[in-house]
């Protein structure tokens, strides 16, 4: 099978480079389109909240925009933070996107972390879990066709069915995020594909947890995060995505942080190089593996080293660094598609 090779898009406006908003949509949206034309197989949407640089807080508006103006790349969230979410209305939107797409979109939900996204609009963070088992039970038997009646603990629903049904049979592609082995076992028990972000280890738990439920791997895909980007060498590659990857990892750390979710996460920032140290050294550890930076021959041999360690079927690429100007992602983008990409299709 060869792998996939998509875009991860958050539509971050950072403070350091920062556009008008209905800019750096126009340009983002643009660059979707372009990434299809580069044959990229897929479009990666990813949400969080109240963050000051804009991180995408609504994805089905975008991907019902992305679906209008392409035709054949996929469609995908990665991920959209479901316990913040009422999964009827996430049920009908999901249906409607992959009716405007043709049958392109791709739903991957997990459970959010940052407290200030729950608790501050009267979530409780300690029920994300449940909410997520019993919402993403409702979404799937919505999008299978069925009439769903429940008296759960947060949906009380009377013969729901929704209309118009979407377009893939049985539903759309349905993901789970997870980090921590107990979500990464929720995944396989459910029948969910697995988009990972972290070391190769946590595919392995994915896949034993599959063959413990009685499913083969074979038909499940996972989906794994990497930064990526490339220029013609390595020492441009790292000028470019020095700072855009010190503000990413700041940011996770500081949010890792306060919500103290993983053994450790307190300590997150204090390993965080700074921006002339990554440049110096020319690496960079994200979630656990190298960032993938540098030129296009140094990126395929990263690449080829991790599916060697791990098992993956999706390669998501955070080549829409925050703060990176577009004409810089076009051209990363342009040189990992027209290098990278044929050396690992089948």
């Amino acid at each position: 099978m060869s792998l996939r090779f998509g875009v991860l898009w958050p539509f971050r406006n950072p403070a350091f480079a920062h556009v008008p908003w209905e800019q750096l949509y126009r340009t983002h949206l643009d660059l979707i389109v372009d990434s299809e034309a580069m044959g990229y197989d897929d479009a990666w949407l990813t949400e969080h909240h109240f963050v000051d640089d804009g991180y995408s807080p609504s994805l089905l508006p975008i991907a019902a925009a992305v679906a209008s103006r392409t035709s054949h790349i996929r469609i995908g969230t990665f991920l959209v933070l479901l316990p913040l979410h009422n999964p009827v209305r996430l049920a009908e939107d999901t249906a409607t996107v992959d009716l405007i797409s043709n049958g392109r979109f791709e739903l991957g939900v997990g459970l959010g972390y940052r407290p200030e996204e729950f608790d501050n609009q009267g979530i409780s963070s300690s029920e994300r879990g449940a909410r997520l088992q019993e919402g993403i039970s409702v979404i799937q038997r919505l999008l299978s066709g069925e009439s769903v009646t429940i008296d759960g603990k947060f949906s009380k629903l009377k013969d729901i069915k929704i209309v118009p049904p979407a377009l893939q049979r049985p539903h759309p592609p349905l993901w789970l995020g997870a980090i921590a082995p107990k979500a990464i076992e929720r995944a396989a028990r459910m029948g969910f594909h697995f988009q990972a972000v972290g070391p190769s280890a946590l595919d392995k738990i994915y896949d034993a947890a599959l063959i413990k439920h009685g499913r083969n791997p074979e038909n499940f895909n996972i989906a794994q995060l990497r930064a990526v980007f490339v220029a013609k060498s390595r020492e441009q590659a790292w000028e470019i995505a020095a700072k855009p990857l010190h503000y990413m990892a700041t940011c996770y750390a500081e949010w890792f942080a306060a919500a103290g979710d993983q053994p450790g996460d307190e300590n997150a920032l204090a390993g965080i190089p700074s921006v002339d140290e990554m440049i110096s050294k020319q690496a960079f550890s994200f979630f656990g593996e190298d960032a993938i930076v540098g030129t296009p021959k140094d990126a395929a041999e990263m690449i080829d080293d991790y599916t060697k360690r791990g098992r993956l079927t999706h390669m998501v690429c955070a080549t829409a660094l925050p703060g990176v100007a577009p004409h810089q992602i076009r051209t990363s983008m342009g040189l990992f598609a027209k290098e990278v990409i044929p050396l690992f299709r089948k």
